[in-house]
């Protein structure tokens, strides 16, 4: 009897495998290839983000910088009309000047007598409730020690060549700062607007004042 043996019956099922691990090895080829273009659509998005959050930071800083080149505005408020407090609205004012700021000083009520062309040139100085006086309260009340205070001051002035009131107003002035004027104190002092130096800005009230206030990088009040 022959027996009959099958030589390939073993040949098919390596075939099968074989095959299959071909199509497998297509399959997790294409499936790597669309992991790496999802990566690197994503990477490049996330360089767009970064490129464009470096560009608003890039403004943003240029803004701020353009803002502190920005000339500088001083805005005073002049409220007293003694000989030495007439002197520091306007020695501020003309100091900032020359430093290119813009300056506006407002004068009101008794600070209204600085920018008087007549009155400018008499202010007094009080010798009574001044501590830094070199007079005793009880003697500066004497009728006639102001006068004399004020003289003696004047003289002190003119010894060491310090600028009058009305030379710095004119200074002011010449340098571009705006002296204004309360137009509700020039009524109640009954002036005209012919009393005050030429280029004294006149008709400003408290609304025009504030709103420079809030404009400014320096606020005073004297």
């Amino acid at each position: 009897m022959v027996t009959s043996i099958d030589i390939t019956s073993k040949k098919p099922d390596s075939m099968s495998t074989d095959s299959q691990e071909s199509v497998d090895d297509l399959d997790g080829g294409e499936g790597t290839g669309d992991d790496e273009t999802t990566d690197t659509e994503a990477l490049r998005e996330r360089i767009d983000e970064l490129e464009s959050t470096v560009a608003e930071l890039a403004e943003f800083a240029e803004s701020e910088t353009a803002a502190d080149d920005g000339q500088k505005k001083m805005t005073l408020i002049a409220t007293k009309g003694t000989l030495d407090m007439a002197y520091p609205p306007l020695i501020l004012a003309s100091t900032a000047a020359a430093f290119d700021w813009e300056v506006i000083v407002f004068h009101t009520f008794w600070g209204l007598d600085i920018l008087h062309e007549e009155k400018s040139r008499k202010l007094q100085l009080s010798s009574v409730g001044n501590p830094n006086m070199p007079v005793p309260n009880i003697i500066g009340a004497i009728p006639g020690m102001d006068r004399m205070t004020t003289r003696m001051m004047n003289k002190r002035i003119a010894d060491n060549d310090t600028a009058t009131i009305e030379e710095l107003v004119k200074l002011s002035l010449d340098m571009g700062v705006e002296l204004q004027a309360c137009q509700m104190t020039i009524d109640l002092m009954d002036y005209d607007d012919e009393d005050f130096y030429e280029g004294v800005t006149t008709g400003v009230g408290a609304a025009t004042a504030l709103r420079h206030l809030g404009e400014s990088d320096v606020q005073l009040m004297i």
